[in-house]
Parts: C-alpha cells; structure tokens; sequence
C-alpha cells in the first residue's frame, strides 16, 4: 500500500468529528495535522492520533507531511483556506458550498493547477444515491420527466450553539441544505441549464435555542424559503424547496418521476436508505435491493474515493455547478427572470457496490 496519505484538518467544528470517524482510522490515511482558531480544539485532536501535530493555517498548508487539506471551516472562509493550499500545491477537500460566492469559487478552481478539488456532499457516493442513479441508468423508470425534492425545518438555530453562519452569505437553506439535494439531483438526472427561482425572508432576527448564547437574537442577512424550477440539459424538470420557515413536512425528500415509473429517494444527506419504485399499473411501492455505492460510508468518503479511482466521483466542478444553480437561484428571485447556466460538468461513472469490509481497508 505504501505510506498512508498525509490528512491535514482545518476547521474542528462539529462535523471534524464525522471525518475523524472515517479517515482517523483507515489504513490508507494518517491524520498528520490539524489546525483551528481555537487552539485547544486543534491539540485534543493531535493528541487522539500519532504523529498528528496541532498547527497554525500557515504552518499546515506548508507541511510537507500533509498531502490532502481538509477544509472544515465556516463557508465565508472557505475560499481563502483553499487558496492557501492550493498555493502550496496541496490537495483539497472542502465541506460545501465550494466558496461563499461564485467569484471566489471560480478562482479556487482556476488556482488549482495539477492539484485535486474535491467538495462534499461525498453523501452521493453512498449506497442511497448510487442504488438510485442505478434505477435511472438502467432505464427502470423509463424517460425521467421531473423530480421533486424537498427540505423544511423551523432552522438550525433550534439546535446549533453558534448558527450566525447559517444566516449569512453562503448560509441559509440554500446554501446549507440545498447542496445534498442539488448534487443528488446532478447525480440522477445531469447537469442544469437553466432555473427560475422564488424566495422570501419572514423574519429579520432568529433566537438562538441552546447552548451558552440561548436566547440570543441574531440578525437574518439572507432569504430563509427558496424554491425553483430547475431545466436540466437532458429534458427533465426539477422542482425544489428549502425552507428554514416550517415546523415539518411529509413529502418525500426526493422523488423522481419517468415514463414508465417513480423512484422514491432516500435522504441525501444521508449515504444509506431506502429506494423505492413503483409503476403505474401497480399498487404498492417496491424497495430496490442495493446494487451500488459505498456500503455504509461516512463523511470522508470522498477523499478514500479520490486515492482509489485517482479522479474521484465528488470533484470540484461539480461543486461550482450546484454552487452556480443555488447563485442562479437567489438571483432569480431577485430578478423574477429565467436564469441561463454556463457550466455542464459531466457526471462521474457510477460507483460500483463496495461492502464497507473492502472501502474501510484498501
């Protein structure tokens, strides 16, 4: 196998944890550096690995024993952090969105040179959306026609001790949820030429419901419920929702509909779930036994795809795309006009199915 691919964390937030639980421990990887603007949070985790080493920004992007930085910060700092590795001619994966805006996540990939841009969601790679897109591929549903996907929640406020990133640039339902839903979307059905969008923001303060700061009342920069109609290049009709301004729904987080029948999705924040499918003539669903993805996978699994395949299926010009439909979205709804692409990445091959006993140790 050789030596273990060197990982440098930035960013120790809440989700560090999930990408410790699937990198930390893999054999093809090290942990060998960690950095975060609380100093304390970057020495816990050196302490938990060998040969990790809690470091400045600075000093991690520069370590020769780093080969991959992962970047974990809040979204408005996403782009610099890149650039910073990428101007070491480091690697990168980041959490979404790719940058803040399109400007910035423009030049992250303009600045990538011979370097790999990976960006999550990596949730896509799991047996979830894979078995899904298998449907799809293999003409299960016939011609796909539309899709639906929808996510409400009353906010992140309710449960996150620190939300005033949510309710900035780069923030909101748009930004935060809509990439898992968008990527699925790309995954499923291809790239999007156009879209029209709609949004509004009920309120201008949000109350913070835990933690140290609750009861807190912080300001609402950005439009808190969002749909669009999404025009794929390949015919199909998308139709989107992502609200911070409801208690709950039962709809189903994403369904796709074809000539010849209905996909049912599971969550697509998720790697794993359920796939349903059902034909006109029938009367009853039928769940789809898994045929692809990574079986049981984690956050992380992005960068073990990268080292595996070489490419990697969670790419960076996938994430400027979704990122340029949720920009053509917001500004859709500012305009009240059709908003026309100018990206159309190709979609990664499918992922064949990978039992979690062969991903965990190759």
């Amino acid at each position: 196998m050789g030596e273990p691919h060197g990982i440098g964390i930035v960013g120790l937030g809440v989700i560090s944890g999930q990408y410790l639980d699937t990198l930390g421990t893999h054999p093809g990887v090290r942990i060998a550096a960690a950095a975060d603007l609380d100093a304390a949070r970057a020495e816990a985790v050196a302490a938990r690995y060998p040969g990790c080493r809690a470091l400045s920004l600075d000093e991690l992007v520069a370590d020769p024993a780093v080969d991959t930085v992962i970047n974990l910060t809040i979204p408005s700092a996403h782009a610099d952090v890149a650039l910073a590795a990428l101007a070491e001619g480091k690697d990168v994966f980041g959490e979404k969105p790719l940058a803040a805006t399109l400007p910035d996540a423009r030049r992250v990939i303009g600045a990538a040179g011979s370097a790999w841009i990976g960006c999550a969601p990596d949730t896509v790679l799991g047996t979830g959306v894979q078995t899904a897109r298998a449907v799809v591929d293999a003409g299960g549903i016939g011609r796909p026609v539309a899709a639906v996907a929808t996510w409400v929640s009353s906010g992140h406020e309710a449960w996150h001790p620190h939300p005033d990133f949510y309710y900035r640039a780069g923030g909101g339902p748009l930004f935060d949820m809509g990439p898992y839903y968008l990527t699925t979307l790309f995954h499923l059905l291809g790239p999007v030429a156009r879209v029209i969008g709609s949004s509004s923001r009920p309120r201008a303060e949000r109350a913070i419901g835990s933690g140290p700061r609750v009861g807190e009342r912080i300001p609402v920069e950005i439009d808190t419920h969002v749909t669009g109609v999404l025009e794929h290049a390949g015919g199909a009709v998308s139709t989107v929702t992502f609200s911070f301004d409801g208690a709950a729904t039962e709809a189903a987080p994403l369904e796709i509909h074809g000539e010849t029948g209905t996909l049912s999705v599971p969550d697509p924040n998720l790697f794993d779930g359920v796939v349903r499918l059902r034909r006109p003539a029938e009367e009853s669903w039928t769940t789809v036994t898994e045929r692809a993805g990574y079986e049981n996978a984690g956050r992380g699994i992005g960068v073990l795809d990268r080292l595996t395949t070489g490419e990697g299926s969670a790419r960076g010009d996938i994430a400027l795309h979704v990122l340029e439909i949720m920009t053509a979205l917001a500004e859709s709804a500012a305009c009240g006009r059709r908003i026309e692409l100018t990206t159309a990445p190709d979609r990664p091959p499918l992922i064949p199915f990978t039992p979690a006993s062969l991903w965990r140790r190759r």
